[in-house]
């Protein structure tokens, strides 16, 4: 081994949070970053008694792909290591492909990890995918959390993602492969001008010649990261002292709202959002801003599955009607990804939205202090047509529903990047 590559693997095995973890999933394509990720990891980590797992996805979007999956497969298999492959069985439709394949893949290696028992998984990004991100933020005229890019380490839902290649260059890491003899692949749509990706990072070295290096771009990310950090404190705090929750919505004080920072506002609204409608991606900053304002003059708008209401000087974030619209659930499931019912009698029952009809079926729904829209996104029993209970307007005996999501999980969201 030589002194580089001994260099390279100290310094990914820096990288690794503490505790070690039992298992680690590894996700490798087999190209150069994933495959350099994979070896090094190995040496860095199984003397240490840490299990790798190798996890491919293929996408099926190319000919060869199957073949490079498998690929994958003999190199983890001439380490000793176990592989698999997930396919991305619905494939793609109509709009962004990048962005439809970079959702699959996270999906598909989520519900992996959570098979294997895996509690974090390593991605090959580097300083380079790092400066990538950034300047296609800037295009976008992305805020703090945009210039932020990619964290070395990022929590999605309960999987840890570790990002332990950020401060390595792609060519570094060819040159380590190169010089122990490790193949890879080159994926031909990395050559390819339709995606933005592709032609911001073929303007990176004309880039580099006026200053905007690679290593500055990740500077940028960096210190984003740091004041993404410091306004996550204050919209945590802010959150802690002005809201409340009721029937599984979120609300607030419109002057408390309308006294808030616009940049603190924007996180809070943003994180109640995403709290009402289970959304893993956060909306984009300009509508966002336009909600926030229609919140402070006492609009009504409807963003990302939620909606945004205000009602005698308070706000409220709930889930959006069309949402939940024809939703249906058997009692014992969860129904809209965050309810769960329970009912001592419901034989030939259904779980779905209370809805305007249901709401009118309660006379005293009134007298809870709720909006009307909040009740109607709230789960009820039906019997066909007919209402047997709603358990937040109009309960009755032995019929319960409790939110899966706590509240609890809403604070944690500011400072789960």
């Amino acid at each position: 081994m030589t002194q580089d590559a001994a260099d390279i693997i100290a310094g990914v095995r820096a990288q690794i949070p503490h505790p070690l973890p039992d298992r680690l999933g590894v996700a490798v394509s087999g190209g150069s970053d994933s495959v350099a990720l994979l070896h090094i990891l190995h040496r860095a980590l199984t003397p240490e008694g840490v299990q790798l797992y190798a996890v491919t996805v293929d996408h099926g979007l190319r000919a060869a792909s199957a073949a490079e999956a498998e690929g994958v497969a003999a190199l983890a298999t001439g380490l000793g290591l176990s592989h698999d492959i997930l396919h991305w069985a619905e494939g793609p439709g109509a709009g962004n492909l990048q962005d439809q394949a970079r959702q699959a893949r996270y999906g598909l290696l989520r519900d992996w990890a959570r098979s294997k028992g895996i509690a974090a998984l390593a991605l090959g990004h580097t300083a380079d995918d790092q400066a990538e991100t950034v300047l296609m933020r800037l295009t976008r005229a992305s805020g703090v959390d945009g210039l932020s890019a990619m964290s070395a380490v990022r929590q999605l839902e309960d999987l840890t993602l570790l990002r332990p290649l950020l401060s390595l260059r792609r060519a570094d890491l060819r040159d380590y492969l190169r010089a122990e003899g490790v193949p890879w692949v080159d994926d031909p749509s990395n050559e390819d001008r339709r995606f933005d990706r592709v032609r911001l990072r073929q303007a990176l070295p004309m880039l580099e010649e006026l200053g905007l290096s690679v290593d500055a771009l990740s500077l940028v990310a960096k210190n984003m990261q740091q004041a993404r950090q410091t306004l996550d404190h204050y919209a945590l705090s802010a959150a802690q002292e002005g809201v409340s929750f009721q029937a599984g919505a979120v609300a607030a004080e419109q002057a408390f709202l309308a006294d808030l920072p616009d940049e603190i506002a924007h996180r809070l609204l943003r994180a109640a959002l995403q709290w009402v409608s289970g959304g893993t991606y956060p909306p984009r900053r300009a509508p966002m801003m336009a909600a926030l304002e229609t919140a402070r003059t006492g609009g009504s708008a409807t963003l990302a599955g939620g909606r945004i209401l205000c009602r005698r000087g308070r706000v409220w974030i709930c889930r959006e009607a069309q949402a939940v619209r024809g939703q249906i659930a058997e009692i014992g499931q969860v129904w809209d990804a965050r309810w769960g019912i329970s009912c001592v009698k419901s034989d030939d029952c259904k779980v779905r939205a209370l809805g305007a009809e249901g709401l009118q079926l309660c006379p005293d729904w009134r007298e809870t202090g709720l909006p009307g829209p909040v009740l109607e996104v709230t789960p009820a029993l039906w019997r066909g047509a007919d209402l047997v209970a709603a358990p937040l307007v109009r309960p009755a005996p032995g019929c319960t529903a409790e939110l899966t999501c706590s509240e609890e999980e809403f604070f944690a969201s500011f400072l789960s990047h």
